[in-house]
């Protein structure tokens, strides 16, 4: 290898990182466009205490945008998770409140009771062909019904002393604990996308579901787990938010998984499925976290974060397709 060849070679490989991470790259910067504004409109904005108050409101977010993740990378998706959120938030609040049980069975019961969400829409999905779309749909407004009929549509309020407020009111280190909950899920979902095989045939499946059949990879088996892991981070999520505020109801989550959708195309994870980024969902989620509180210490109506929500999955989707990957969009179409 002569020295020109290696000089081009060196001028190359960051090209073909920012090729590679572009998505990531531009969410980034806009992350940093959102912090810039809002630190000039609001002197809170910067302040450590609002920090630490954005990234706590945003860990349930982040939880459930990490599993969604897989879930758009094999090409699907998840409607049900605000619904999900609800039904555990506000059976966990029962199950202290009037039954009685301890928060450590409460916990186990509220995860498999959102993995039981997850598996039926799994098996519909993966066993019996019908678009995830549909399904989902479907148990979002079954799932939503059932949380309405158990609460008769009141808040239910969890024991003040009960140690089951630790996820979502406790401090450690002076860290926020729903905020290291969050990280760990994110770190988790890192290692498994990137550095596991179940990652690799999460990504298979999405880019080629037929040549990753083909390959000897279950792909119904795979496409099933994927939903039992975004029911269960949705139960999480649910419980955090409950011992948080205290009490649960079945109005909590409404809209959320838009906001979980718009965190994890916004981070550039394909919705044609086969590429997802973690890092870039992380990016993602705080952005949207970023904008509702800026709007908020800005004095502006809270109700415009649905506006941007909207706009935000619109033109993550406008890129995705048309500027970041206009071949494999076309290849689609």
């Amino acid at each position: 290898m002569n020295l020109s060849s290696s000089r081009m070679i060196q001028h190359s490989l960051p090209r073909r990182l920012l090729h590679n991470h572009s998505g990531v790259v531009s969410i980034a910067l806009f992350f940093v466009f959102c912090c810039v504004v809002f630190s000039l409109i609001t002197s809170n904005f910067l302040t450590g205490t609002n920090w630490l108050n954005i990234i706590r409101q945003s860990a349930p977010l982040l939880i459930v945008a990490t599993a969604m993740t897989l879930v758009i990378t094999t090409g699907g998706i998840d409607l049900s998770v605000g619904s999900t959120l609800a039904l555990v938030g506000a059976l966990s609040a029962i199950a202290l409140n009037s039954w009685g049980l301890p928060w450590p069975v409460v916990l186990l019961g509220g995860l498999l009771l959102g993995g039981v969400v997850g598996a039926i829409n799994g098996f519909f999905i993966a066993y019996e062909g019908i678009p995830a779309f549909i399904v989902t749909l479907a148990t979002l407004a079954v799932v939503r019904g059932i949380a309405l009929l158990v609460t008769q549509g009141y808040s239910i309020p969890v024991p003040a002393d009960s140690l089951f407020t630790f996820i979502g009111r406790a401090w450690v280190v002076g860290i926020p604990m729903p905020a290291l909950i969050g990280v760990m899920i994110l770190v988790i979902g890192h290692i498994v996308l990137n550095h596991m095989r179940f990652g690799r045939y999460v990504t298979a499946i999405g880019a080629n579901a037929e040549g990753a059949r083909r390959s000897g990879i279950n792909t119904k088996a795979v496409t099933m787990r994927v939903y039992i892991i975004s029911g269960m981070a949705a139960a999480l999520a649910g419980m955090i938010i409950t011992a948080r505020l205290g009490s649960g109801s079945s109005n909590q989550g409404e809209g959320f998984e838009l906001q979980v959708i718009a965190a994890v195309v916004l981070g550039s994870t394909s919705l044609f499925g086969g590429f997802g980024t973690i890092i870039g969902t992380l990016l993602g989620a705080l952005s949207i976290a970023v904008i509702q509180n800026g709007l908020i210490l800005s004095h502006i109506s809270p109700f415009y974060t649905q506006i941007a929500t909207g706009t935000i999955i619109l033109l993550a989707i406008w890129l995705n397709t048309r500027i970041l990957n206009p071949t494999r969009s076309a290849a689609k179409g």
